[in-house]
């Protein structure tokens, strides 16, 4: 179908999964099933949004990132924190102990994304003004939403606003500093971003609008707060004045934080993986068209909100916000020596068609029709226990032939009480068969056998419903 190759920041973890359907019903993509009593990811469909990291009681959705130890890889090392870190301690009023405490952590040296994002806003909004024929301009900086729309939104790419996110920004102007102020090479200069969301892990290995991301490595939020508690005690009482952010940076942290910074009321705002899916089948179904700019958050209160923070996103929207009051409005405007390819993209973002049935357009209908006689057959119910999200999704993958009409409980009940009184028919009549030797017991026995065999099939799909109810 297509050559790309998906990394994927979001896995699973077999052995603490126990098959329970939680996932697939909250998997805003249907890139989840469960087969054979385990939890399988279909990587084209992911968009590592964390949806199933959030929700899996077992904790066997998981997250890959770098571990702290990747600062000692370079001779000199810029820790970039993303806005949402500030929202995770309590009676914060000064980010600059916050960043003190990362360079007693280790780094040689920090640059805020916040700092970054003030110069998206700027050039966001120049480029927004100039190129109105082309409103409404969608958000750029969640990846999650750029990979939702390049699978499953095409008529909306051009839409895309076309500048890199502010942590691509900020890892190439860090790099530039540090390369100015060091001497030393690119290459001994490791730019770690300190991320509260998989998707930007994701967008690190695999970058969207751009061939490589200057992004060396990727530490969560939830890895690096307990390991600053005790250093920002410390740097509380002579904090280091490194902070270049101001309302508008620090304030892309929180839903509406980047249209904010764009200075217009002509805009939507939306957060939330099944929140954005609405706003963007609407856009697509052009039920509104005069706006200039969306923004979109796949995470519930925005950045806050990603599974690699540890702090309630409401409670820690409530944090940045009052944060935020003693900023000025903006620090950080667009440098005059800042290159182009530095602030857009220099590679287009494609469809990508992995949800199209057959290799082309004939082959496609062709399947398609298939899956709505399947679909036709089973009962509607969208139960899950089939280990597929939806009986549609079960009839797709069965036009795929990754599943079987027994999955469905139902079929497979239907199946075995057919069964049933073909053997009730078979044992009421034998006497009349004319057969030779053991061929009635042979037929009886293939009977029995398929009889038992599907059986074992329902207390299997019986007993996965069990569990999800349990759970």
């Amino acid at each position: 179908m297509n050559d790309h190759k998906f990394f994927h920041s979001v896995y699973l973890n077999e052995e603490l999964c126990n098959g329970c359907i939680n996932c697939i019903k909250r998997c805003p993509t249907q890139a989840i099933r469960v087969r054979n009593g385990r939890a399988v990811i279909t990587s084209q469909f992911c968009i590592d949004c964390g949806e199933c990291i959030r929700i899996c009681a077992h904790h066997a959705k998981r997250s890959h990132f770098d571990h702290p130890d990747i600062i000692k890889n370079y001779k000199y090392t810029v820790a970039l924190p993303a806005p949402s870190l500030y929202s995770q301690f309590n009676n914060l009023d000064d980010i600059n102990i916050v960043l003190t405490a990362l360079i007693y952590m280790g780094f040689d040296d920090v640059y805020e994304v916040a700092s970054a994002a003030e110069i998206v806003s700027e050039e966001s909004e120049k480029y927004v003004n100039e190129h109105q024929d082309q409103w409404p301009f969608i958000s750029t900086a969640c990846p999650s939403v750029v990979r939702l729309i390049r699978v499953r939104f095409p008529n909306l790419i051009d839409h895309l606003l076309p500048i890199n996110p502010p942590v691509e920004v900020a890892a190439r102007l860090a790099r530039k500093e540090a390369v100015k102020k060091t001497g030393l090479p690119p290459e001994d200069i490791g730019i770690v971003f300190i991320s509260p969301c998989p998707s930007k892990v994701a967008y690190a290995k695999d970058p969207l609008g751009v061939t490589k991301s200057d992004i060396d490595g990727v530490l969560a939020i939830k890895d690096i707060y307990p390991l600053l508690l005790p250093l920002m005690l410390a740097a509380e009482k002579s904090p280091m004045q490194l902070a270049r952010a101001g309302k508008i940076g620090v304030g892309w942290g929180i839903h509406g934080g980047e249209a904010a910074g764009i200075s217009t009321d002509n805009y939507l705002a939306a957060d939330g993986i099944e929140n954005v899916i609405r706003v963007l089948e609407d856009l697509e179904d052009e039920k509104f068209s005069q706006l200039a700019f969306i923004e979109l958050n796949s995470c519930d209160g925005g950045c806050v909100g990603g599974v690699l923070t540890v702090e309630n996103p409401y409670v820690a929207q409530a944090k940045l916000k009052k944060l935020n009051r003693n900023l000025p409005r903006i620090v950080t405007h667009i440098p005059p020596d800042i290159r182009n390819e530095e602030l857009y993209w220099t590679e287009e973002v494609e469809y990508l068609p992995v949800y199209r049935l057959g290799e082309s357009m004939k082959e496609s209908i062709v399947m398609m029709n298939r899956v709505e006689k399947l679909w036709q057959k089973f009962p509607g119910l969208d139960c899950g226990s089939c280990g597929a999200p939806t009986c549609k999704a079960l009839a797709e993958d069965i036009v795929r032939r990754k599943a079987n009409e027994t999955d469905c409980i139902y079929i497979l009940k239907d199946q075995i009480h057919s069964l049933t009184r073909s053997m009730n028919s078979l044992v009421n009549n034998a006497a009349s068969y004319e057969v030779k030797g053991n061929d009635y017991r042979y037929i009886f026995k293939q009977y029995l056998k398929k009889l038992l065999s599907e059986i074992s099939l329902l207390d299997s799909a019986l007993n996965l419903n069990k569990d999800d109810k349990d759970d």
